[in-house]
């Protein structure tokens, strides 16, 4: 078997997130990095230089690339991608895929019309505890499901707003493990948007979805409740448990009683990784093979017109925002 050339990639945007993924593009001996873009030359600049590649401009990028990264601002995705797929680009495209429904559904169209790969980071897909608990899916009668996605922000400028930059990852989780999109959607928010709570019912499975940027203490876990046991995913530990028969008792000790609770407890071995690695691995796999990416651009539609339902039972605060950027 002959050996592929590497895939000659790019990352336009060099803000923090498109950092890291010039960052894991460096370190992948399957790929070419061959330049970063930024709108700021000297973040571009810097970027470059700590990755051993070229700050460029965007048209030079896309005469040189065979994919790239887009991580740029959401309210750019719409042009920026736009400009890549029509340039014959396979793009992964940062969360949400674009500002509105509309503009992700036409990026979709886009991508399909130039036969190119579009794959949208929703990082969480690719946490090894996720992998995990899709493996357990199947044979689990879920009944409901919680997301808590807590913590201040690194930043203390970022946006406040929580939905579509906090939820958004644990309603595409959601989606892809129940297989299918709500039927119903309420939402409550506090904190001038940077607290909100959104409850979906999935047919007959109940999910109650929590972001803050105001409670200090950084969680990511998601609980599954099913009729056979409840299952604990902690998103940073990378870990699994599984709780089954629950049983309580009585117990007399000295004359006294005493209550107590007890359940078997598992813990699968899982194999920790870094989830954008794995993430920009499956994207490259997709671009040497021409196959569907594991997020498709319908997914990333999915989840955003989720998102911007809840937006909209907060008020829609978020959604003027991105619009008038």
């Amino acid at each position: 078997m002959t050996d592929q050339p590497p895939v000659r990639t790019g990352v336009i945007g060099a803000g923090s997130m498109g950092e890291n993924h010039a960052r894991v593009y460096s370190e992948l001996r399957t790929v070419d990095l061959v330049g970063v873009a930024d709108r700021d030359r000297e973040v571009a600049r810097r970027v470059a230089a700590e990755y051993g590649t070229d700050a460029v401009d965007l048209e030079t990028l896309l005469d040189r690339c065979d994919a790239v990264t887009v991580a740029v601002p959401t309210h750019a995705h719409a042009d920026v991608v736009s400009r890549c797929l029509e340039a014959g680009l396979d793009v992964l495209v940062e969360k949400p895929i674009a500002g509105t429904v509309e503009e992700g559904r036409a990026l979709a169209e886009l991508a399909r019309e130039h036969g190119r790969v579009l794959q949208v980071g929703h990082i969480e897909r690719f946490n090894p505890a996720v992998g995990m608990l899709e493996e357990l899916i199947d044979d689990l009668e879920i009944i409901g499901v919680e997301a808590e996605r807590l913590g201040p922000p690194v930043n203390r400028d970022a946006p406040g707003d929580v939905v579509f930059d906090l939820m958004i990852h644990d309603v595409d989780v959601v989606g892809a493990v129940l297989g299918r999109e709500p039927t119903s959607i309420s939402a409550i928010g506090a904190a001038d948007g940077r607290y909100a709570t959104a409850t979906m019912e999935y047919g007959d499975v109940v999910a109650a979805l929590t972001a803050s940027r105001v409670t200090q203490k950084k969680v990511r876990r998601l609980t599954v409740t099913a009729r056979e046991c409840l299952v604990e995913v902690d998103y940073l530990e990378q870990s699994v448990l599984i709780h089954r028969d629950s049983y309580p008792e009585y117990l007399t000790d000295d004359g006294q009683n005493r209550y107590r609770h007890e359940s078997v407890v598992e813990r699968p071995r899982i194999a920790t990784s870094e989830p954008l690695r794995c993430e920009l691995e499956s994207f490259l796999e997709a671009v040497r093979s021409g196959s569907d990416p594991e997020v498709t651009a319908e997914d990333g539609v999915a989840a955003l017109e989720t998102v911007q339902a809840i937006d909209a039972k907060l008020g829609g605060r978020r959604g003027r925002e991105v619009n008038a950027r």
